[in-house]
């Protein structure tokens, strides 16, 4: 990508660690996690008192970040990661 898109920011912002986020009016714990000296990120949500979750790996590469969802389609991963809001 030459552009970075707003999920991308965004992803990129989040603190390693677990935090909790809103999605679609519902709330979700939300993981990141660094492997590569910060080259490469695994981001898991899942929705508290729910089913619905959210799994990627994202890794930066010379030509820029690639987004490899698991086992779901790119677009549901990527609204969620421009769409959920970060619960101060």
């Amino acid at each position: 990508m030459d552009k970075k898109e707003k999920w991308q920011d965004k992803l990129e912002s989040i603190n390693e660690g677990v935090t909790f986020v809103i999605y679609n009016k519902r709330k979700f714990s939300l993981s990141k996690k660094l492997f590569n000296k910060g080259k490469s990120m695994k981001v898991f949500a899942e929705e508290l008192g729910g089913n619905d979750f959210f799994s990627a790996n994202y890794y930066l590469t010379q030509k820029g970040g690639v987004l490899k969802p698991c086992e779901m389609p790119s677009e549901k991963v990527i609204d969620f990661l421009t769409n959920f809001k970060l619960i101060n």
